[in-house]
């Protein structure tokens, strides 16, 4: 059986004129996991979005006529001392909340630093969606680290913080957290590891990074999980943002479900869903050997773009691309939240012209400029729609024979069906199999950008041109 054993069907039909079409049964599908919401991260550019293009941002991606998000990533930077630094892109360096003197040795908490970003932050905050932040740690603070830099080690594959310092990074996230909370900040999570399996450093670095072996992730997450519990800081543990589904990713929640003092304050696996965009059987795999197998976890997807990204931003391609991976996400893997990176990136423009940012948006470096891609109105199709507390149908299906029809149902708390069609085929035709009296359907495609083509009485059969995105609203 393709794609193992995973709990969806497939189910193409075709019509009379032998046109492609997809039958999708809504009168009794099978409940699944609840969704917790949407959510981007603004790292790597939030420090320098203000005035302006910071309000009207902070609206398309946080407020009611934007995107709606309610989980807001917030990096909390690991600095860099300027004479010991190798990472050249400025919107990979970050300003950190600790200010260091090294001759003194000694350091000190500064929390007038990342004004922009925390002003951004407070900005999307206010729009009054934000129930959920996350303070996550690409590196340690530089000075914690063995060579000096939030980057990695010299090495690659190698661990930049020392064991001596563990105790320093736990405490200074901790305390950081605590700060916020203080200023009413909704803090919930604490993440201090991303992506720990990749190397992290070594003869090129391009942004902050730290490796860390499965043993050194138990360790420090077993400390902190300590420290949380001596302290009663009101926050849990999220990670530990596995860079991939499967991989290591089997080892790390091996580990960490086993240790009782994680377990106490660690509600959530949260992983990263790169490197298989094209493979729904890795994601059936996920839930099947991984998901189900715990069920004392609750499972987020915390961050994908496409990558390496080959669709340019003004594409219905990136949109197409997108839209699948959020709904096989929830479908097939069973995540219950879902999270972009990033929100923006700067513009990319390649020889053909074309820029090939991996963005929500694309802005220049201060933000003189910027501009929405394709894929914006992607996460549009399900975050406008489908709000936390809904619920994911079975019903979801996947292409059979290649021909590029997705579907992915969900029930609001409201009792809309809300059904997300990607077609990254030719036209064809829904069968949508239900007892409804009104129906709204929502279109993106090459030409149309989130525009709403019907909006009235239900109809069983809906037609979706080529290479488009529709979102199916029925009550």
């Amino acid at each position: 059986m393709p794609y193992g054993t995973a709990d969806f069907k497939r189910m193409p039909i075709w019509t009379d004129n032998g046109s492609k079409a997809m039958k999708i049964n809504l009168r009794s599908p099978k409940k699944m996991q609840t969704v917790r919401g949407f959510g981007t991260s603004s790292c790597w550019w939030s420090q320098y979005c203000g005035g302006k293009a910071a309000n009207e941002i902070s609206e398309l991606l946080y407020g009611k006529d934007g995107l709606g998000l309610n989980i807001y990533r917030y990096n909390v930077g690991g600095g860099f001392d300027p004479d010991n630094n190798r990472v050249e892109n400025i919107w990979r360096r970050t300003e950190s909340l600790y200010d260091f003197d090294k001759a003194k040795e000694t350091g000190k908490y500064n929390f007038g630093n990342d004004r922009t970003a925390r002003e951004f932050m407070r900005l999307c905050l206010e729009k009054g969606s934000v129930d959920t932040v996350i303070l996550f740690a690409n590196s340690p603070h530089w000075s914690q680290t063995s060579t000096g830099q939030s980057s990695g080690s010299l090495l690659p594959h190698t661990c930049n913080l020392p064991k001596m310092n563990y105790k320093k990074f736990v405490n200074y996230m901790l305390d950081i957290a605590e700060e916020f909370i203080s200023e009413g900040i909704p803090v919930k999570y604490i993440s201090p590891i991303n992506e720990p399996q990749w190397q992290w450093g070594g003869a090129s670095v391009w942004q902050e990074g730290c490796h860390y072996e499965c043993e050194e992730v138990l360790e420090i997450f077993h400390l902190f999980a300590k420290e949380i519990i001596k302290r009663g800081t009101p926050v849990l543990l999220y990670g530990p943002e596995s860079g991939e589904m499967l991989g290591e990713t089997r080892r790390y929640i091996k580990v960490l479900s086993g240790d009782e003092t994680i377990k106490k304050v660690m509600p959530v696996f949260a992983y990263h869903s790169y490197h298989s965009d094209n493979s729904p059987e890795t994601r059936a795999i996920f839930k099947n050997e991984i998901v189900k197998a715990h069920p004392e976890y609750r499972f987020d997807m915390s961050e994908w773009c496409e990558l390496p990204n080959k669709s340019p931003t003004d594409s219905v391609k990136a949109a197409l691309i997108t839209a699948r991976i959020i709904g096989q996400d929830f479908a097939l893997a069973g995540c219950e939240s879902w999270t972009s990176w990033v929100a923006v990136n700067q513009y990319s423009v390649k020889e053909d012209g074309k820029d090939y940012s991996d963005g929500l948006l694309t802005a220049t470096n201060y933000f003189s400029e910027y501009k929405i891609a394709k894929r914006y109105y992607a996460l549009a199709h399900y975050s406008k729609f489908i709000p936390a507390g809904s619920v994911c149908l079975d019903n979801s299906t996947v292409p059979e024979n290649e021909n590029g029809l997705n579907a992915f149902s969900f029930l609001t708390p409201d009792g809309k069906t809300v059904t997300v069609i990607v077609n990254e085929g030719e036209r064809t035709e829904i069968s949508l199999d239900g007892d409804f009296s009104k129906m709204q359907v929502v279109l993106t495609t090459d030409e149309k950008q989130f525009e709403t083509v019907c909006d009235g009485e239900y109809k069983s059969k809906v037609d979706i041109p080529k290479n488009s995105l529709a979102t199916i609203i029925m009550k």
